[in-house]
């Protein structure tokens, strides 16, 4: 989205909170919603710009964003921590010899469209040449938060509710306190904000004060309230994820899947649909899913890491775990768990299988019951199970195993063997038969009964 002859951008992430309200031995910002951090959320947003230079300020638990962030950003430490105004000075050296434009933004503030940054850098570099560019919303009810009072789109004034006259309480434009500045224009205003305040703290917000007492200007990009929603707490966090789940379905729905009952589905960050998909109620998408078309997703199944290709039918009450994939066609149903494990074009496992570290080719039908025992305690081995085979009901297939092409394995089998092309395996212990034998049984059992 970058212009390959506009300035380049740097971005400044906060993220040194303790995030107290959390209670929680996870970073605040590393919690995820839609199966991805909130943080990485805000990082992709970001990489979508193409940016020079990525700066998160870190504090309490910092290792944790070290771990996640795998040097994809610089990490600067704010200790103490003494404000916004001081977390965004914690960039300065990070960003030394950068000249160019930066994007302030929080690492519980997820959800900051690509185009809302942009617009806020393309305002910066606007004729007018503001010094700082505030992002400002409008929500329902503007409760405590800070006002930003403007003339047309300059901003005349950045107030704390608290120390705001009843006029401007009125107000309903919000500071988000996300902002834009030039990085010679920022960190020259920050070295001005004093902590002359009750909490005695830095406050960004002051940036924009001081530019307009110089006799500057000061700009406001407006967004919808969405887009720079912060969450500090779990239930923040559940009702976060309820709002987006909620614009992912209906985005779904558009696309043109059928969701049965809609709020019962549940996807992640990276869901992929095809169009004319039916999910029934109750289906929840983890991380690495893509659907293909015309596929049906039955009640109650639980999805993660798989390809789903053309045509296929899951579940009810299915399971498909990481590497699951299923080729055009393919069935499975009422209980039955894949794991790193293709099921071939047209072929069916209609109920209560477990198919772990298998190739199961075009065609074949597994039987109820059916296990491939891939694991020994130590080591996981793969079972290879050949186009058309038929593997009967309540079969463990004893990996390693090689069942081919158009082999029959019998029901009740416990193969640990390789079975031909073509070939009947059958695994069963002699059956016995002693005639009259449960009669007298019964017989003795209930004259014992009766006795007592």
């Amino acid at each position: 989205m970058s212009n390959p002859i506009a300035a380049p951008i740097a971005a400044i992430v906060l993220a040194a909170g303790k995030g107290t309200r959390m209670k929680s031995d996870t970073h605040k910002v590393l919690h995820p919603i839609a199966g991805r951090p909130m943080l990485m959320h805000l990082m992709a947003s970001v990489d979508a710009l193409a940016p020079a230079k990525k700066v998160v300020i870190v504090g309490d638990k910092a290792e944790q964003l070290e771990k996640a962030l795998a040097g994809s950003a610089d990490l600067a430490v704010q200790e103490p921590q003494l404000g916004t105004g001081h977390a965004v000075q914690q960039a300065e050296r990070a960003l030394t010899g950068f000249d160019g434009d930066v994007l302030i933004l929080y690492g519980d503030v997820p959800f900051v469209p690509t185009a809302t940054m942009q617009a806020m850098i393309d305002r910066l570099n606007a004729p007018d040449a503001p010094a700082v560019v505030v992002l400002a919303f409008e929500p329902a009810d503007a409760q405590q938060y800070g006002r930003v009072i403007t003339d047309g789109d300059y901003v005349t004034k950045m107030v704390e509710h608290k120390d705001a006259t009843p006029e401007e309480r009125a107000v309903r434009l919000c500071n988000s306190g996300l902002m834009a500045a030039k990085s010679a224009d920022l960190f020259a205003l920050l070295a001005r904000v004093t902590d002359d305040n009750a909490a005695k703290e830095f406050y960004l917000v002051d940036i924009v004060n001081i530019a307009n007492a110089d006799g500057r200007h000061c700009a406001v990009v407006v967004t919808d309230p969405y887009d720079v929603a912060g969450i500090n707490s779990r239930g923040e966090l559940a009702a976060m994820e309820g709002e987006w789940q909620a614009r992912r379905r209906a985005q779904a729905m558009a696309d043109g899947a059928s969701l049965i009952a809609p709020d019962t589905v549940w996807f992640a960050w990276d869901t992929r649909l095809g169009r004319d998909v039916l999910v029934e109620p109750n289906v929840f998408f983890g991380p690495g899913v893509t659907v293909a078309d015309h596929v049906k997703i039955r009640a109650n199944s639980h999805i993660e890491g798989a390809t789903i290709g053309t045509g296929c039918e899951v579940g009810p009450f299915a399971r498909l775990r990481p590497g699951a994939v299923m080729e055009e066609k393919a069935k499975v149903g009422n209980f039955v768990e894949m794991k790193k494990a293709v099921l071939g074009k047209g072929a069916k496992a209609n109920h209560l299988t477990y198919l772990g570290d298998a190739i199961v080719g075009a065609g074949a039908n597994i039987g109820a019951g059916t296990i491939t025992c891939n694991y020994d305690g130590y080591f996981k081995y793969q079972t290879v199970i050949g186009e058309n085979a038929f593997i009967g009901s309540n079969s463990a297939l004893i990996a390693p195993v090689t069942i081919g092409r158009d082999a029959i394995v019998a029901a009740g089998s416990a193969v640990s063997r390789d079975v031909g092309d073509g070939d009947l395996r059958m695994v069963r212990a002699e059956q016995l038969v002693k005639p009259g034998w449960a009669d007298r049984f019964h017989d003795t059992m209930r004259k014992k009964k009766a006795g007592k």
